[in-house]
């Protein structure tokens, strides 16, 4: 079995559907060339080991393709041919090389007692008051 999403005419992911291409292209689903395989080990570009833990990247890096797992209103971009993510603030940059959304100020260290929220109308991460 793969992992299939479907497109609506706008690129925007409405589902997906772990199941074969044999049955995708019976039309069952709707027009075959609306499912576009994802790769449910990749991110960000890197495709990683099935089942390990902590995530490790595979030694065979051909089985990383469309950049990101796709999810319910990711974008499929077909020139790019990756999914990408929906914008998380207007003021965030995509990078093309994983087609992943940055904040333009970088995200302060994290750790677990000091949480880090994106203020947009500051431009700036802040710490959220409780």
């Amino acid at each position: 079995m793969a992992h299939f999403a479907q497109i609506d005419d706008q690129g925007i992911v409405t589902r997906v559907l772990v199941i074969e291409q044999d049955e995708i292209d019976t039309g069952a689903w709707g027009d075959p060339a609306s499912w576009v395989q994802t790769s449910y080990n990749t991110r960000a570009g890197v495709y990683y080991t099935p089942n390990a833990n902590p995530m490790i990247p595979d030694p065979d890096q051909s089985k990383a393709f469309r950049k990101n797992y796709a999810a319910d209103g990711f974008i499929y971009d077909a020139l790019r041919d990756a999914f990408i993510p929906p914008r998380p603030f207007p003021s965030w940059v995509l990078n093309e090389d994983d087609c992943l959304w940055y904040a333009p100020v970088p995200s302060p260290a994290a750790d677990e007692n000091t949480p880090y929220a994106w203020d947009e109308d500051s431009q700036s991460w802040i710490t959220p008051s409780n």
